[in-house]
């Protein structure tokens, strides 16, 4: 595995390769969720490619930047030990300079849900995005689906600014209890993590009632915010794929999501009907 820490030097690397490339951009404190993206990427592709950056723009002021999980030789291990051909492991200041032409998430699609509580934080995200893509020029980029909206928005910017990439979603990865994983799942204690599965549970509850029958998006919200309570609840809403909101559950073209807070951590997870 081949470790390069500056996009001038990983675009020299890359510039006659002719091989298909397969991205995953991550931000460290790697997980089964990640290995995942990293296995799907080497079954679809000739050169696999992991960067590890944690992003600062999109943190917002007090949210957990300085002390998101640091694992940085763990991460390289299971890098090498997962078959990575290279490694991007960049500086803040390889990344961003101190005048930045700035990047926007959408008005409507990019300040609801996650974007309602956490303004500009895909602005931040999408920027980021924007930047590795155009350094790795990858065939495809892996995301999980756990984080639905960010890959709602990654999709639709690629779309939009007409790039030459292949965006794959992956399924969310679990713990045997069900809890989806997440890296900021390391900040639970062990009662918060038991509280934390009533997330899961209200997600399978608004399963079963599909199954049943029960479509009707207001029920099977009710019903699952019960199960949450009294977790900190910011949303559970129920979206087409298009990101839009439904009254009621359209199979093959539904997200069944949700964001609450355990003690101080927020946790994000859904569903896709």
């Amino acid at each position: 595995m081949k470790i390069i820490s500056t996009p001038i030097e990983l675009k020299e690397y890359l510039k006659n390769e002719n091989r298909s490339i397969g991205f995953i951009p991550t931000m460290g404190a790697l997980h089964e969720g990640h290995i995942s993206l990293i296995k799907k990427a080497k079954e679809q592709n000739e050169l696999v490619i992991v960067s590890i950056f944690l992003n600062p723009t999109q943190f917002l002021r007090g949210e957990d930047l300085d002390k998101y999980p640091k694992k940085d030789e763990a991460d390289k291990q299971i890098c090498k030990l997962c078959g990575v051909d290279i490694l991007f492991f960049p500086k803040t200041d390889d990344i961003y300079s101190s005048d930045e032409v700035s990047l926007l998430a959408p008005k409507v699609r990019g300040y609801v849900l996650e974007g309602e509580s956490r303004p500009s934080h895909f602005n931040g995200v999408l920027t980021v995005v924007m930047k590795l893509l155009n350094i790795v020029s990858p065939t495809r980029a892996y995301f999980g689906k756990k984080d639905a909206q960010q890959l709602n928005l990654i999709s639709l910017m690629v779309k939009q600014f007409f790039m030459s990439v292949e965006i794959v979603a992956v399924d969310t990865v679990r713990e045997k209890d069900g809890l989806a994983l997440s890296s900021r799942n390391a900040y639970l204690t062990p009662l918060q993590r038991v509280e934390a599965l009533k997330i899961s549970t209200s997600l399978r509850s608004a399963t079963a009632m599909v199954m049943r029958g029960i479509l009707d998006s207001e029920l099977i919200v009710a019903n699952m915010r019960e199960i949450l309570s009294p977790l900190d609840i910011s949303y559970v809403a129920i979206l087409n794929r298009e990101f839009t909101q439904i009254s009621k559950v359209e199979l093959g073209n539904s997200v069944i999501l949700v964001e609450a807070s355990v003690g101080n951590t927020r946790l994000l997870d859904n569903i896709w009907l």
